[in-house]
């Protein structure tokens, strides 16, 4: 009777993981041409601020294709966060080598997630550090990496990404900083808005400390060094199989 007892449930666990595996590849798939309507990080920053009696709160939120999102953006964030990534599959392992050895010398933890990485935590998982949710984080890396073209994830990223409280996507922070649309940022607003993506809840775009005002000077160096927009054509040769 044990055994029987324990092959079913031994059944029962392998239905549910492979309805979970194939949940996830099918909600991947749709999301490489549907908008996504939240994120996981935006349900949860409103539960948090409902369950705080944060009244005021409210989430901005503006979806925009990428041909409506400034180029100057697009090479600000990856310049800022993930300078390798037209070329990796999903995982910088130079970065997560250095931050290894980064980490074992100093108190404060440098990370090492690509921006496809951040896409898979932000849309789908909560923040936290557990081997459950990393393990999570990879397998959804690895099926943004194979189902969505660069272009896809880059367009997700910006979309979801927050740059304020409340405020998410190039278009929302666009807007509540610099009064304009996303199309028409200019080199600097871009570099000033990825310069707060390390912590966009303190970080102000639109009245920056000294230390966004030294990030960003760091960026638009960074962005000139990997040849300005045109590196973002590097983004079609990443993907020559996709047609688009």
């Amino acid at each position: 009777m044990q055994q029987g007892v324990l092959r079913r449930i031994g059944s029962l666990l392998l239905r549910i993981s492979l309805f979970a595996i194939g949940s996830s590849i099918v909600i991947v798939l749709l999301l490489r041409w549907i908008p996504p309507w939240s994120s996981a990080f935006m349900v949860t920053a409103h539960v948090n601020a409902v369950m705080h009696a944060e009244f005021s709160y409210h989430t901005r939120y503006n979806w925009v294709e990428l041909e409506r999102i400034s180029p100057h953006a697009a090479i600000a964030v990856i310049a800022s966060e993930d300078q390798q990534f037209p070329f990796h599959a999903g995982f910088d392992f130079k970065a997560i080598r250095k931050a290894i050895r980064h980490n074992a010398k100093n108190r404060k933890v440098r990370g090492a997630s690509t921006i496809s990485q951040q896409v898979a935590k932000n849309l789908f998982l909560w923040s936290g550090h557990s081997w459950v949710r990393k393990g999570l984080e990879v397998w959804l890396t690895v099926l943004i990496e194979a189902l969505w073209p660069k272009e896809r994830i880059l367009e997700v990223y910006l979309n979801i990404a927050q740059f304020g409280k409340g405020i998410y996507g190039i278009q929302a922070a666009a807007q509540s900083f610099f009064h304009k649309d996303a199309a028409r940022l200019t080199r600097r607003e871009a570099a000033l808005l990825a310069a707060t993506l390390p912590n966009p809840k303190i970080m102000r775009a639109n009245a920056p400390s000294t230390y966004v005002l030294r990030s960003s000077a760091r960026i638009m160096g960074q962005m000139r060094a990997l040849g300005g927009v045109s590196y973002l054509q590097q983004l079609d040769d990443a993907d020559p199989t996709i047609s688009r």
